[in-house]
């Protein structure tokens, strides 16, 4: 296994029985050691075995008090024990509050309007957006700096939308302005938000130094400012077994200390309509003391409409930039490559996630573009198109994606399903009284 330079980061996961994910952050925190030539990363032999020695000796427990001063004021005893019980194992059953589960069926099919609003933070092409719009809810504002996805939502919202880095003093205030002309005397009663999760997965205290947990302190900071009834905020399902527990516990400590309870679930967005196994992690929390509502799955696994359900009258059709429909045309030894590829399966060894064929009987695996690639048709020989993404993801044929089809595919795969959003945002009006419980 070992080479002349080194170690890989692959064999290095082998080795020590890890995903790639796991070690990769081992060698941002520093713990396991690396040099750097032409981007290729190589450990050599004596950084190997003192990473080895590491992981043995339980290392991630030996940082369990710096990791506690680094979350006050949490209860620090409870983050210590937490961190010792789930050294070098993992803990998916992780819940840091109770899911109070809310029936939406009676509600699901249209919606009347609400007067309930909300604003939508790092909001991309606007999943979350759509989802809480098909709910009854009111747009006021729409964030985020992906030039390609601001076109996408102004073309398909009508209300307005500030394209910029939030971090920039100049945004920020253009931002608050435009929320508050919106508003125009009104309350505001949500604000919802995806925010980057990697820099919660440093280890010990530079959790706290890493930049890109700056835009997570940035919601804090507009919740604090415009003090909406309901937070809303999304995020991939690693987050919740990161360092133990502790980041979901930190996030839901850093809203409890501006006046907002949280509560936590992993939902998948196949239970609401969706053709796609995709999972995600709600928080929901409000600040006016009622109950935070989850919703209820709406089908079964029986149930769940398929890939073949989703796309198969588009296989025949024609293609069409309009309608973001453009089959992408390979190389006769890519297309027969791809026609050999089991469902389920990737095109590429080494990647899990990436290139991955779609089951045709059952809701697609998670929708992504990721390292250059889509996800492949289960039927052609051919990756996904913009428009068949849009499908898997629950986007309705009249949302349209702008931007070279490379900048569509990134903007479908990064978004929040609009029928997942829909789910939330019914759960929310139901938790505000704002929709009966029966």
């Amino acid at each position: 296994m070992k080479r002349n330079n080194g170690y890989s980061i692959n064999e290095i996961a082998k080795l020590m029985k890890m995903t790639l994910k796991v070690v990769r952050r081992y060698v941002a925190s520093g713990e396991l050691k690396t040099t750097k030539t032409n981007n290729t990363y190589s450990i050599s032999e004596e950084a190997f075995n003192e990473f080895k020695k590491y992981i043995e000796e339980g290392g991630d427990a030996k940082h369990a008090q710096e990791v506690a001063d680094t979350f006050k004021p949490l209860e620090q005893q409870e983050i210590i024990k937490g961190i010792q019980k789930t050294s070098n194992k993992s803990n998916s059953s992780n819940k840091t509050t109770c899911v109070n589960w809310i029936d939406i069926s009676k509600v699901w099919h249209h919606p009347q309007k609400s007067e309930m609003n909300y604003v939508d933070l790092f909001c991309g092409a606007g999943g979350l957006s759509k989802g809480l719009e098909m709910a009854g809810l009111e747009g006021i504002c729409g964030l985020d700096w992906f030039n390609e996805a601001c076109m996408t939502y102004n073309r398909n919202f009508n209300h307005p939308f500030i394209n910029g880095d939030i971090k920039d003093p100049e945004n920020k205030k253009m931002f608050y302005d435009t929320v508050r002309k919106q508003l125009n005397g009104r309350h505001l009663n949500i604000v919802a938000g995806g925010f980057p999760c990697q820099g919660f997965s440093m280890a010990g205290n530079r959790i706290v130094d890493d930049p890109r947990n700056s835009l997570f302190k940035e919601l804090i900071e507009i919740v604090e400012e415009l003090q909406p009834d309901f937070v809303i905020c999304e995020n991939v399902k690693g987050l919740r077994n990161m360092l133990g527990g502790l980041v979901e516990k930190k996030i839901i400590s850093d809203f409890k200390t501006i006046g907002y309870e949280m509560n936590v679930a992993t939902l998948c967005a196949a239970d609401y309509y969706t053709p796609q196994k995709r999972e995600r992690v709600i928080f929901i929390g409000n600040r006016i003391g009622l109950k935070n509502y989850h919703p209820q799955p709406l089908l079964s696994p029986s149930e769940y409409i398929t890939t073949g359900q989703a796309i198969g009258d588009l296989i025949n059709h024609p293609t069409d930039p309009a309608f973001n429909h453009v089959p992408t045309v390979h190389r006769t030894d890519m297309a027969k490559r791809i026609m050999e590829t089991p469902e389920g399966k990737s095109l590429y060894k080494g990647y899990s996630d990436a290139w991955k064929k779609c089951p045709w009987n059952e809701p697609s695996c998670t929708i992504k573009e990721n390292h250059g690639g889509v996800n492949l048709h289960p039927k052609l020989p051919r990756v996904l198109t913009a428009r068949e993404m849009a499908r898997l993801q629950s986007f309705p044929d009249d949302f349209i994606f702008e931007g070279k089809k490379n900048k569509q595919l990134v903007q479908i795969g990064n978004a929040v399903p609009p029928l997942l959003g829909k789910a939330i945002g019914l759960a929310v009006r139901i938790s505000n009284k704002d929709l009966p419980k029966e």
